[in-house]
């Protein structure tokens, strides 16, 4: 027998950061501030991060970051604070 959970909503969010890493002439001087950025989200916010852009670039990154909650409104305030944040 199957009984529904009472709150089984179910919001995922995703943020998609263009970012420009000036001054890096190869791939291991970009791989600091990226890897800065990426681990500061992940521990501060409990999201994924993934480096999804301009792999082969020294000087460009794409990054995607995903939340999973129960919540709308706690999903879009904690996007809006990473913009804030990495912005």
């Amino acid at each position: 027998m199957l009984f529904p959970a009472p709150d089984e909503s179910c919001w995922v969010g995703v943020l998609r950061f263009a970012l420009r890493v000036p001054g890096s002439k190869s791939l291991k001087e970009k791989r600091k501030p990226i890897a800065q950025i990426r681990d500061r989200l992940r521990s501060r916010k409990n999201v994924s991060v993934a480096e999804i852009g301009h792999l082969g670039d020294h000087s460009r990154s794409i990054l995607a970051v995903t939340m999973v909650a129960n919540d709308q409104r706690f999903v879009r305030s904690a996007l809006d604070q990473m913009v804030h944040e990495v912005g």
